[in-house]
């Protein structure tokens, strides 16, 4: 334990080493209590009253919630679904930034640059209206097979928008993976970029429910041509939000006990196994997680875990209700350069993340 104190505060000493000098105000960089502190101090669980009516384990809960379980935030017990979180962030928080990316139109590396809150706001309803414009039914499954960048998000946004129901797809996965999971989930649509639109083609005749693949990055006149006894739609990702700014439609706003995404293990013991979420779920969980830890509009989030993970797109419900703007890394995670803030205090340095 004592180690563990030694490292926290070197780590702390390191961070505050980045700090942006002239800045006058208390700092608010602390130390958390190590895994042993917080048991001794506090403990994690306690025991309710309650009893199995079969077996003798005891029934516990959450040391910071021991009356009631967590399923709201309590400053906003309205929010109910994904798209309610959404909704919400975009009235208050629209002038500010939101999704931030290094990588320049021309894939050089250059300053970030951001779009706010309002504007993703209104990129999710064109998604979601071009998703409507293509056919594709309301809770249906729609396929992400691409690493963190800002249409990312946008897409899980808008499937929430319009009761659509997101499927991350691992970048890293095999044809043989990423094929079942497609026919698993019956996915209609699948957003990709041209590094993983040829792993799909290459088995294309081997998916019959999809019928929509939108390539991000995708040049129009480099999209491949398709026999015609394939009906599947190619478009690249501008046309389609093109497609979907012209015929825009009304959102077609889920119920906390809808699904909002199947997250599928990596397959690596086995064939990959889908977990069902809903909208409920993902409320709660961020919920209780942020009981006693808030986040500030302020605050910058470095996102280079993979969405494809359950805790990356829980800490991007918990960045959206607090406002927090999320940089992009650059997609190779062993030479990212972080850009953070932490609680106000800005960070900035070339870090190995």
């Amino acid at each position: 334990m004592a180690m563990d104190s030694t490292n926290s505060q070197r780590r702390l000493k390191a961070i505050s080493g980045h700090l942006i000098p002239g800045v006058s105000r208390p700092s608010l960089l602390h130390t958390n209590p190590t895994a042993g502190e917080f048991l001794l101090e506090q403990g994690y669980s306690v025991v309710l009253p309650e009893k199995l009516q079969t077996g003798k384990w005891d029934v516990c809960r959450s040391a910071r919630s021991p009356l009631k379980l967590v399923s709201r935030f309590p400053d906003s017990p309205d929010i109910g679904t994904l798209h309610d979180n959404f909704v919400r962030s975009t009235e208050i928080f629209r002038g500010y930034k939101y999704l931030g990316t290094r990588i320049q139109a021309d894939g050089t590396v250059g300053e970030y640059k951001w779009m706010t809150y309002g504007e993703a706001g209104i990129a999710r309803k064109a998604i979601g209206s071009g998703l409507m414009y293509h056919g594709v039914p309301k809770g249906s499954c729609v396929g992400l097979y691409f690493i963190n960048r800002p249409e990312w998000i946008i897409v899980d946004h808008a499937c929430s928008a319009y009761s659509y129901i997101s499927v991350p797809l691992y970048d890293t996965l095999g044809p043989d993976a990423v094929k079942y999971i497609v026919n698993h989930a019956s996915l209609q649509a699948i957003f990709c970029v041209p590094q993983t639109l040829n792993p799909l083609l290459s088995f294309l005749s081997d998916i019959p429910t999809a019928r929509l693949i939108v390539v991000v990055g995708g040049v129009n006149d480099h999209l491949p041509s398709l026999p015609t006894s394939i009906e599947v739609k190619v478009v690249t990702y501008s046309k389609f939000l093109s497609q979907g700014r012209s015929s825009l439609q009304p959102f077609i706003p889920p119920k906390p006990d809808d699904v909002a995404t199947i997250c599928y293990t990596s397959g690596t013991t086995g064939i990959p196994k889908g977990a069902i979420l809903t909208h409920g779920n993902l409320i709660a969980s961020v919920a209780g997680a942020t009981l006693t830890t808030k986040f500030y509009p302020s605050d910058v989030y470095i996102s280079y875990l993979p969405l494809a993970h359950i805790y990356e797109r829980a800490n991007q419900v918990m960045v959206v209700h607090y406002g927090v703007a999320t940089g992009f890394y650059q997609g190779d995670h062993k030479c990212c350069e972080v850009f953070w803030c932490c609680q106000g205090e800005a960070i900035q340095g070339s870090l190995q993340c």
